[in-house]
């Protein structure tokens, strides 16, 4: 049965978003590979824990039950299981430290605490495998959102036929380097109203309250042409030379990031 009141938070990272939840009346999972963090989010949100609202699991997300090699990126928001992103986090100057870490299947976690209302997926290369372990749920999440694919446009496509056989019929793209600018809105379209200011780095509003009008699958791989045009000038491997990419960004031209938000057909 879906938990209407349940919410998954896979990378809670400094628990930007797990924080918003909470205060929105919600009950939350919240997952992250990195032990440092999850010890910090256990001193920070004690009171939550103790009460049993909060939930904090120390694993990484993988196809596979055991230990994984996890990359702990000084830059703590890029930590990775996946080896092609701890390259790219080092020729970005990013170096890792590899640790051993526990990991679990999305499908275990499910299994544990229940179908959630809402999943907030954003764990560096591994949110596809989060995303089809769905598929082995016989019920869906109203709402699950993903840090979506930047480089290959394939993948993108891919991303979105996932979404439909799982049975999302509407989106949102969310540009995520301006959520510090959203608001909640009051009255509340999901949960209770908090007054929050959120982070850099939180990934915001969700549901019914994030940003925009919901998309046509069609309608927004259309409008992630050009997210994709300008990431390839300008993003973190740019095509255009590092002078002309300051003017640019001066210019507001960024390439920012975005998160893809689903809803389920029918709800």
């Amino acid at each position: 049965m879906n938990m209407s009141d349940l919410i998954y938070d896979l990378g809670l990272h400094r628990g930007e978003d797990t924080e918003f939840y909470l205060k929105k009346g919600f009950r939350v999972v919240a997952i992250d590979a990195n032990p440092e963090l999850c010890a910090r989010a256990r001193e920070t949100f004690a009171p939550h824990v103790a009460d049993g609202r909060l939930i904090i699991v120390n694993k990484a997300i993988s196809d596979q039950r055991g230990t994984l090699t996890f990359y702990k990126n000084e830059l703590t928001e890029w930590g990775t299981v996946d080896p092609d992103w701890a390259r790219r986090n080092e020729r970005l100057g990013k170096k890792s430290e590899e640790i051993e870490v526990e990991a679990a299947p999305f499908e275990d976690i499910i299994s544990e605490f229940g179908l959630p209302y809402f999943i907030k997926i954003d764990i560096e290369g591994m949110d596809m495998v989060a995303l089809r372990s769905l598929k082995l749920s016989a019920e869906r999440p109203k709402y699950i959102s993903i840090e979506s694919e930047k480089v290959s446009f394939g993948k993108l496509r891919e991303e979105f036929e996932t979404f439909r056989e799982l049975g999302y019929d509407r989106f949102k793209v969310v540009r995520q380097d301006t959520v510090r600018k959203q608001r909640p809105p009051s009255p509340p379209r999901e949960g209770s109203y908090a007054d929050h200011a959120f982070t850099f780095g939180a990934s915001g509003l969700f549901g019914d309250e994030a940003p925009g009008e919901w998309l046509t699958a069609e309608q927004a791989i259309e409008a992630y042409k050009s997210i994709f045009l300008r990431y390839h000038l300008v993003g973190d491997e740019p095509l255009l030379g590092p002078n002309l990419v300051r003017v640019l960004n001066r210019l507001r031209y960024r390439a920012g990031w975005y998160d893809t938000h689903a809803r389920l057909a029918g709800s």
